[in-house]
């Protein structure tokens, strides 16, 4: 596993919640300073949402909460970062340059100004509100704005009307903000979001919570129809549903009026809640399970929809902790739920149905067997549950707390190898990028064995003959990238490591100056090429690196059995990527087919592409034979060939890798259209494995919807 760490910077200046004009703000805050009653100036001076500034005291720089969105908002199909600043700035970030955050918009700005036009009321209907400098209405103004927690929804899908009234659906994801007034703004961005201009709508609703302490979505689905709501918890103890009017969203629906699932006041306050669905294996339908952290104790309710309406069990798991739960996770593939709390014990809740409604088994997972003596701060689980990640501290030494706090995040396998694999095997999102937690499992293991276990091999085989999906090609392409590393000899010298050798040589001590630069030149690319040896798994050619491992293998013995070795396995990754570059060729054509109705030049080297494909005489794929003859007919012998913008040159498409003119040019080509990428700047897979150009305003729709592909090797993204 291979992590990046990149940091979003707090902002330096502290955030104002706009509350009215800033003259009469100011006017109004030395009054409150200043006023004789005890009850307003302490509760006034000693309130952060009023002073972020701090002034004597110290400075609220930081984030209180973040929140990602699912995977696919920003422009290159990834995750976007919703952040809370303790001075309760909510923005939205996204990692547009791979490892560099850009600030999208500022949410609290945006929100402000709203109220503002409204005169600080929810609907024209409502009472006038009061006077600036009257305290409760001081009070209520930044309470109305202060963000507690923000959720993302899941990805759905919209109507939108064009200039010619035809309508097309647009992907949308939502964000609900919860108030410290208990009220919750849910705004509607567009995909992919790419700031203030993505925002659709606004709307505000009243949950009727009094000091709300957690947020969640509730989505669930029944009988093809999804429904979709707002679980809210409060610091007194009530957990309650809002219903969320999704008008403009296609196949929601909603609650017809706030469900609650518990009511007791009994101060026990709502630390986190998760929405899992789950299939119910007795009543044979789908249901939702509410979790939520109450002090030491897990709130569970279970929701199911039957003839008879919507049917609510609810109870508490006791006996988990001795101490109050400070974090809470859950793995959606299975529906296991993993406590924590501040002595280092995780809890692990396995729900099992019953014939009216479930129950849990738990068990401890001892940390200071693996860690030793640690706190415990918070728990995540990785997207298909291969991982727990485990934020800790140092625990008590000899009955002494720590001077010093270390805060390390620690990695905890909670799947085998041969789970991580079955898993693979058998999912339905067919895509490895999205799986990366348990790709890293089997990359381990085969590192570990140097081999790849027999079991998965064949098991694998049959998946490709069964159903030839491309997504089991990429499996088995991963499998023999990660077996041709596990077999380089791991290099002497750390990589990383600048060099402090003294390259240059004065012009009086080489009289061969020429062939000194030449010699220096030659040391240079060879050593970069030992370098980027052990990145083959990362989508470094394998013809570049093959020939220094075979010279590193026959120097240390027994080269015979390794040289065959990896020739063989480099034959075996040469084999699949050509499969998966014919069958995305395959596309490429399909989709030249169905966009084209005259002979047109569509700047993509069709003719190129063909002849490539037919250049194979072992390769005889009857659908491609039959697509392009339609191509060929429809072209009528025109041909459209890429030109070199240096030297006007003809660019022949022999490789599908790069193009070559007659003069010696070399031009990439991009591996999402075959196109010649002429131009200093283009994108790059996340993994190296190729490259692709960046779409252009003349460029037609089907041709930006090519470009916006995962890599077809990987499936990562394209920066």
């Amino acid at each position: 596993m291979v992590i990046h760490r990149t940091a979003v910077p707090a902002p330096g200046a502290a955030c104002m919640l706009k509350v009215g004009p800033k003259k009469e703000v100011a006017e109004c805050k030395e009054k409150f300073a200043s006023s004789v009653d005890p009850t307003v100036s302490q509760t006034f001076m000693l309130d952060r949402v009023f002073n972020p500034e701090g002034k004597s005291l110290t400075p609220m720089r930081g984030f209180k909460y973040s929140s990602w969105s699912p995977l696919g908002c920003d422009a290159n199909g990834r995750c976007l970062l919703a952040a809370l600043t303790m001075d309760n700035r909510l923005t939205i970030h996204a990692n547009l340059n791979r490892l560099q955050w850009v600030q999208l918009v500022d949410l609290t700005e945006l929100y402000g100004e709203r109220l503002l036009e409204a005169s600080y009321r929810l609907c024209k209907a409502d009472t006038p509100c009061g006077e600036l400098g009257d305290f409760p209405e001081f009070q209520r103004r930044h309470s109305m704005q202060a963000p507690v927690r923000m959720e993302w929804s899941g990805i759905c899908t919209t109507q939108q009307v064009k200039h010619n009234n035809e309508c097309r659906d647009v992907g949308s994801v939502l964000l609900a903000v919860l108030f410290e007034n208990g009220n919750i703004a849910v705004w509607q961005f567009q995909l992919p979001f790419l700031g203030k201009e993505s925002i659709t709508s606004c709307n505000t609703i009243e949950s009727g919570i009094s000091s709300p302490s957690v947020l969640s979505w509730w989505e669930y689905e029944h009988n093809n129809r999804k429904m979709s709501g707002l679980i809210v918890g409060s610091a007194y103890g009530p957990v309650k549903i809002i219903p969320v009017n999704l008008k403009a969203v296609k196949g929601y629906f909603t609650l017809r009026q706030p469900v609650v699932l518990w009511q007791e006041m009994d101060q026990l306050p709502v630390h986190s809640i998760k929405c899992i669905p789950l299939y119910h294996p007795y009543q044979k339908c789908s249901c939702s399970l509410v979790v939520a952290a109450r002090g030491p104790y897990v709130f569970w309710c279970l929701l199911l929809i039957s003839k008879a309406g919507l049917n609510v069990h609810n109870s508490h798991v006791t006996g988990l902790h001795s101490l109050p739960i400070v974090s809470m996770t859950a793995d959606k593939q299975n529906g296991t739920v993993y406590t924590c709390s501040s002595d280092g014990k995780v809890r692990q809740l396995i729900p099992i149905f019953t014939d009216v409604a479930l129950k849990f088994e738990h068990q401890l997972i001892k940390l200071s067997e693996v860690f030793g003596c640690v706190r415990t701060h918070g728990i995540a689980v990785s997207p298909c549950g291969a991982y727990l990640a485990v934020i800790t501290t140092e625990g008590m030494a000899n009955g002494l707390h720590p001077v010093n706090k270390n805060y390390q995040v620690q990695f905890v396998t909670l799947k085998t190898f041969e789970e991580a694999a079955a898993q693979l095997l058998e999912s339905s999102v067919q895509n490895l990028f999205r799986q990366v937690d348990l790709t890293d499992l089997v990359r381990w293991k085969i590192l570990k064995d140097k081999h790849i276990p027999q079991f998965l091999q064949e098991a694998l085989d049959k998946k490709i003959e069964s159903c030839g999906s491309t997504y089991f090609w990429r499996f088995k392409l991963f499998l023999l990238r990660i077996l041709y590393q596990s077999m380089q000899k791991a290099p002497s010298e750390v990589t990383w490591k600048p060099s402090h050798e003294d390259a240059k040589i004065l012009i009086s001590d080489s009289p061969g100056m020429g062939s000194t630069e030449d010699d220096q030149e030659e040391g240079t690319s060879k050593q970069a090429s030992k370098q980027s040896l052990g990145d083959t798994g990362k989508g470094v050619d394998i013809d570049d690196t093959a020939e220094d491992s075979l010279h590193q293998s026959s120097d240390t013995g027994g080269r015979e059995p390794m040289v065959e070795k990896l020739l063989e396995i480099q034959a075996q990754i040469e084999a699949v990527e050509m499969h998966l570059t014919r069958e995305h060729m395959k596309r490429v054509l399909g989709e030249v087919y169905l966009h084209t109705w005259i002979t047109e030049n569509t700047s993509i080297p069709t003719r190129g592409v063909c002849d490539f494909l037919m250049s194979d005489d072992g390769y005889d794929d009857r659908t491609a034979r039959v697509l392009i003859g339609h191509i060929l007919k429809k072209m009528n012998k025109q041909t459209f060939p890429e030109h070199c913008s240096l030297c006007k040159e003809i660019l022949p498409f022999t490789d599908r890798k790069q193009a070559v003119c007659s003069n010696g040019h070399i031009w990439l080509r991009c591996f999402l259209t075959y196109q010649s990428c002429q131009s200093l700047v283009y994108r790059r897979c996340l993994l190296h494995d190729s490259i692709a150009r960046h779409p252009t305003p003349e460029d037609p729709e089907w041709i930006k919807r090519l470009l916006q592909g995962p890599c077809t090797f990987c499936d990562s993204p394209v920066f």
